[in-house]
């Protein structure tokens, strides 16, 4: 599944964060400037606590005067070295590729594709992955590719070997967990740094392992949420990217929850992917900055 929509004039995003110091936002768009840029859109942000600035900053690629494979290179040249930044560009006219990891849940899939399929997001979706046949049909009705990879205790790091190596093949940029039940290993994170974006209930700590919903219902709790998070080697504490709430009252059901805890799980996990797409994250630490 392929997202067609190609910007009027493409335009190039540089992400930045380097230790604060005078001067950065200045050095920046003197640089874009002195090149025949326009800016569309420029945030930053400093942490006063780690010293630390962070940029988004967004600019016309129509008329620049650098090719845009040279971009990064002259920038980290000219300015990136002096201010000891860390560097990545991207451009908008490129089309990121999502895989996404499923095993029998399909609320978030739906969303997912929905979207893709609605025009909202420049990706394409080769691919899913799951660790079950259940949602072959959802991958056929949309046109996508479907792959399965049954794991077990035995098996599951050859398997997810095997999913490395398809992944690779399909040159896939960052992956989707949309409520993939099963727990990757560290080796298979390691592949993939800050291009794995997962979404669970925000029950944890609190009520782990299954059924979170009912035993949330046993406690009378008045608040669900989703989280939506990297994913790193430790389980479920990976930087966070996005979050979303939603009241409950005495009146709702298990069966309530869990239909409302679905809903928040899509909305958090859609945004994640969206700030994905736009490049407006940076992770530092365990932390995320968000340009929204």
């Amino acid at each position: 599944m392929t997202l067609n929509v190609v910007p009027a004039s493409p335009s190039a995003v540089l992400l930045i964060s380097c230790p604060d110091r005078r001067g950065l936002a200045a050095a920046v768009t003197d640089f874009i400037f002195r090149n025949n840029g326009n800016i569309l859109h420029l945030d930053q942000h400093v942490d006063a606590q780690q010293n630390v600035f962070f940029m988004r900053v967004e600019w016309d690629l129509q008329g620049f005067a650098i090719e845009r494979s040279e971009i990064l290179a002259a920038f980290t040249g000219q300015v990136g070295e002096a201010f000891a930044m860390h560097c990545e560009i991207h451009f908008s006219d490129t089309a990121p590729r999502m895989a996404i990891f499923v095993t029998k849940e399909s609320h978030c899939l739906y969303d997912i594709l929905s979207r893709v399929q609605a025009g909202e997001w420049r990706v394409d979706v080769p691919m899913l992955i799951s660790n079950h046949p259940d949602l072959g049909e959802i991958a056929h009705k949309f046109g996508v590719n479907y792959r399965v990879f049954a794991i077990n205790k035995e098996n599951k790091l050859k398997q997810e070997q095997k999913q490395i190596a398809v992944l690779r093949e399909q040159e896939i940029d960052f992956i989707v967990l949309a409520r993939y039940m099963q727990v990757l290993s560290e080796n298979f994170v390691s592949q993939f740094p800050n291009r794995i974006i997962n979404i669970h209930h925000s029950f944890l700590p609190a009520f782990p392992g299954g059924q979170p919903y009912h035993k949330a219902y046993n406690r009378g709790v008045k608040l669900i949420g989703a989280t939506s998070h990297y994913v790193t080697s430790e389980l479920d504490a990976g930087p966070i990217i996005e979050q979303e709430v939603i009241r409950i009252n005495h009146k709702d059901s298990v069966e309530d929850l869990i239909r409302k805890g679905k809903d928040v799980e899509k909305l958090a996990l859609s945004r994640a992917i969206r700030y994905h797409l736009q490049h407006q994250i940076l992770v530092y630490g365990n932390k995320t900055v968000i340009f929204a």
